[in-house]
Order: structure tokens, then C-alpha cells, then sequence
């Protein structure tokens, strides 16, 4: 352990085990806690992170193995016991009710009464109290706010002042910092060494190594179920971390691609696109084989530019091509007719049904083309084979693909899904928005590869990034936008993370010098 962790542990697991439906996932996993200690965690998904975070929160039941706070045994049967013994879970997707108020959220597991036995609520004390929790914060908001109206970042704190509410010992942070800007970040981080300072023990699950190695003291991998690793940070690198949860040394970050000699014709054609508050007279070309990215800061009109091009929200001029065609008036329907795919930077919420099948998933943007005869009766043994065709070209990982649903499935696995959907259409202007948010290391690289396979096929491949050592992986171009404008364009040869940030950050009429 290294030098902070000297208290002696208080948290132990020893030899836990979980199966599911006769396959082992989790095979003799065993950590303890010290007072004070930032534990990372990290592995691929699928590598037994969330399932022991699981046995540790009281959400799933080990099959073997035994863990104990403070000497006695901890066997927990519900989330609720859990927070009992000071387990504080702030999960990727926030465990708050959008609808109600900061303070309400803070006390929906119980609110102090006015007179014991009698149902009134002391409104006074719910105050006085949610402002002491959000102070400790640092979140300046009324007690009353609605959830529904603060920042994700705002929206995480009130999950760490929940936590503190309850008196926790361990908080589990899994994945915190995917939907937040760098200055969320950086407030995040200060409240966690807070947090420590006080004696708190934080386990820390992110795919972002650079930010493992900056918060933790010690750090576990987990491949295949397996524990594989642990040392202090001092004895880890980025580079060690992708060796052992890949179980293999990735010579590069990014798959090798070799451009084709000479690019084709332009398949994406953008001229005047305007919409007030959003974008501002975008105009560039994507040609075939190509691999265009956009770069930009949080607000800078990535997203919004995204969706206009395929019709979501509306525009109020300009010209869209797509293959050389006009498309008269822009939507999703005229889009995906003409060639366009569009995978979303939510996932869960725009690009999956979460309760469907893998098989239903990949198969729901092609139907039609599956349809014979007036009556459009789907031919299901052909449509079955595209799909298990496109399943196995993008490597999604599930036992039964007819009956696996996507919700069960890991993030970089339910990304392969939605691209699946969409190269089932063979599209030839393919958007990716934040194409590996949320995903591990093997994902990302596995991600990469059928990026480079579909612009070897001839698509132009459109990529919005908030990683520049992704953009600069990967594509031929970068556009670069600040205040819902194109302000720079950098050939491959001339990428620079430096002139790439100067770029985005510049609030001038023109790329700065």
C-alpha cells in the first residue's frame, strides 16, 4: 500500500465470486479500504468492475467470497442495507428524481418530523440541513431548485451531499466524469481529496488513465472476471494499465490506417447552414474515404450542427448535399433515404431500445429494406443473416443475440450495437457523436478499427470528438468550432494540440495568428 493508506484497513473482500445463468463473471476478487484511501478501479467492460461494486452496494448477492467492516462480517441483501453500513454509490447514470427538489432528494429516503409518530415534516430542518450538505459541496443553489434545472455537474454534487448526508464511509464514483466540462472536472476532484481528507475511502471506476493516475493512490485491474493487478500509483503507467487489462501490449492508441492515395468525391456538401443560437454560416465538403473530425469546446455547436445535418432540429438556411443531391427539406426520414447515418451522443436515451434485443436493435433501421410483397411481410431469414453478419463484423460480445437485451449489455457493447444498426443500411456519410464516450480502452480501439473500415469501404466518416488525441488518431481533417462557428481547419500534417485548443478557445472574428 502506498505511504497515505497507513491506517489500517477497515474494509476487506475476500474471494468473491458471481455467476450468471452458469457463466462465472467474477472470480476471487478480494481489495480492503483504509480511511482515507482512493482506490481506482479499472478494467474493459465486462471485466467484473460493476458486478463487485454491485456485491459491495448491496444491488447483487456474491455466490462466494466474504467481505467485513471493521472486523464483522458484511453481507449486505439491498442497496438500503448497504447505506446502513456507509456505502455511498454515485453511479454513472445519477440516482436523482429530476421532478423534485435538491432537498427533497437529499431526504427522499426519510424526512425529520415535527412531532415523532406524527406526519409532519420539519420543513426548517430539511433546509438547515440540505444548506449544510450543499455547503460542504460547494453548491450554491436554494434548497427548493429543482433538479431538473442544474447542471450535470451541480447534479453529481447533490449525489455527494446525499452521500455525506447518510454518514458514508466508502463512496463508489463510477465513471463521474463522463458528461462533464473540464471546469466540473477539476471542481470534482476538489471535492474528492475534501472528501479524503476527512477519512472517507472513495473507490474510483474511469476509463480516463491520465485521471486514475492523478486521484488514486492505489490501483486494481480487473480483466475477464479476474483480478490481474494492483500496485500504487508510483508502480503504474498508462501504458502498464493497457497492457494488463487487454491482456496484450497496444502498440498504438489508434489502429493503423493507411488513407487511400487519393480521396473520391464529395459524399457531404454544406453550404450557408444557419440557425439562430446554434450555428452560424457552416459550409465545408466530406469526401469519399475520408475521415473528417470537429473539434470544439462544450457549447461551442458540435452536437446542434449534427443534428440539423440530419434533420432533428431545424435550420433556417443553407444547402445540404449528400452524394452530389440536394436534399430539399432536411430530416431524418430524407437523410437516412439518401445515405446518412447519425449515431447520437446518448446512446441509451436516443440510439437503443434498451428493453429490445441485441438482434431487434441492429435490425430496427433496416426493416423496410426487409420487407416483400404489398403486405411488406419481413423476411426474417434474411434479415436474421444481415444481422448476425454485421453482429459478428463489429465484434458484439453476447451469449444469445436473439435474447440478450441491451440494457444488460456493457457500454463499449452497446455501442457496437447502434453502429451495427447503421452499417446494416451501408450508409456513405456516417456522423459519430463522441463515438467512444464512455467506453474502455479495447472498445475505443476496436471502435477506431471500424471507423478506418468504413472510410476503406468509400464512406465519408464525420466524427465529433471532446478527445484531440482522438481527432488527431484518426482523422485526415479537423474543423474546429467556437460560438456555433467553423474558426479553423487543420490538414493531418498540420495538427497541433496546442494550435487545435488556441482555436477553439479564441473569441475573435477570425482564426487567431
Amino acid at each position: 500500500m502506498s505511504a497515505q493508506a497507513a491506517p489500517a484497513p477497515f474494509f476487506s473482500a475476500h474471494g468473491l465470486c458471481k455467476s450468471f445463468f452458469g457463466v462465472q463473471v467474477l472470480h476471487d476478487m478480494g481489495f480492503s479500504l483504509h480511511p482515507g484511501q482512493v482506490l481506482g478501479l479499472v478494467g474493459e467492460n465486462g471485466s467484473g468492475k460493476s458486478t463487485t461494486m454491485n456485491i459491495l452496494g448491496g444491488v447483487l448477492p456474491m455466490d462466494a467470497g466474504r467481505m467485513t467492516i471493521d472486523g464483522t462480517e458484511y453481507r449486505p441483501r439491498n442497496p438500503r442495507e448497504a447505506e446502513a453500513h456507509g456505502i455511498a454509490f454515485i453511479h454513472q447514470e445519477l440516482n436523482l428524481f429530476r421532478n423534485l427538489s435538491v432537498a427533497e432528494n437529499l431526504f427522499i429516503a426519510g424526512f425529520p418530523k415535527k412531532l415523532r409518530g406524527l406526519p409532519f415534516i420539519d420543513r426548517a430542518r430539511v433546509r438547515a440541513r440540505t444548506q449544510e450538505l450543499l455547503a460542504a459541496v460547494d453548491l450554491d443553489v436554494a434548497p427548493a431548485t429543482l433538479v431538473s434545472r442544474l447542471s450535470q455537474g451541480e447534479r453529481q454534487l447533490v449525489e455527494i451531499a446525499k452521500a455525506l448526508g447518510a454518514n458514508a464511509r466508502i463512496v463508489i464514483f463510477d465513471e463521474p466524469t463522463t458528461s462533464l466540462t473540464t471546469r466540473e472536472t477539476d471542481r470534482l476532484f476538489d471535492i474528492i481529496g475534501r472528501l479524503r481528507r476527512q477519512g472517507i475511502a472513495i473507490i474510483y471506476i474511469s476509463h480516463i488513465l491520465g485521471d486514475v493516475l492523478r486521484l488514486c493512490d492505489d490501483i486494481l485491474v480487473l480483466r475477464d472476471g479476474h483480478l490481474v493487478g494492483g500496485a500504487p500509483k508510483s508502480q503504474m503507467t498508462v501504458e502498464r494499465m493497457i497492457t494488463l487489462m487487454v491482456g496484450r501490449t497496444i502498440e498504438q492508441m489508434f489502429p493503423p490506417r493507411d488513407p487511400p492515395i487519393e480521396l473520391g468525391e464529395p459524399v457531404l456538401e454544406v453550404r450557408g447552414l444557419s440557425q439562430r443560437g446554434m450555428v452560424k454560416d457552416i459550409g465545408f465538403s466530406l469526401r469519399a474515404g475520408e475521415v473528417l473530425g470537429i473539434s470544439g469546446l462544450m457549447g461551442a455547436g458540435r452536437s446542434e450542427l449534427a443534428r440539423i445535418l440530419f434533420g432533428i432540429d431545424p435550420c433556417e438556411s443553407g444547402e445540404v448535399r449528400i452524394g452530389g443531391s440536394a436534399v430539399p427539406k432536411l430530416s431524418p426520414a430524407a437523410c437516412m433515404a439518401q445515405g446518412m447515418a447519425f449515431l447520437t451522443e446518448d446512446r441509451r436515451a436516443e440510439g437503443l431500445m434498451m428493453e429490445a434485443s441485441i438482434a431487434d436493435n441492429v435490425a430496427l433501421a433496416s426493416l423496410p429494406r426487409f420487407g416483400r410483397n404489398w403486405a411488406r411481410f419481413i423476411e426474417r431469414t434474411r434479415l436474421g443473416d444481415e444481422v448476425a453478419r454485421v453482429s459478428s463484423a463489429v465484434r458484439i460480445v453476447a451469449p444469445d443475440q436473439r435474447r440478450t437485451l441491451a440494457k444488460n449489455l456493457s457500454g463499449g457493447n452497446q455501442q457496437k450495437v447502434v453502429i451495427g444498426k447503421w452499417l446494416l443500411r451501408e450508409p456513405r456519410v456516417f456522423m459519430l457523436d463522441e463515438p467512444t464516450r464512455g467506453i474502455d480502452v479495447g472498445a475505443k480501439y476496436e471502435v477506431y478499427k471500424i471507423i478506418n473500415q468504413l472510410a476503406a469501404d468509400g464512406a465519408g466518416v464525420l466524427v465529433i470528438s471532446s478527445e484531440i488525441e482522438e481527432l488527431t488518431g484518426m482523422c485526415d481533417r479537423i474543423l474546429v468550432m467556437a460560438q456555433g462557428e467553423i474558426r479553423a481547419e487543420f490538414a493531418r500534417a498540420e495538427f497541433d494540440r496546442e494550435a487545435i485548443l488556441r482555436a477553439a478557445m479564441w473569441h475573435g472574428s477570425k482564426e487567431p495568428a
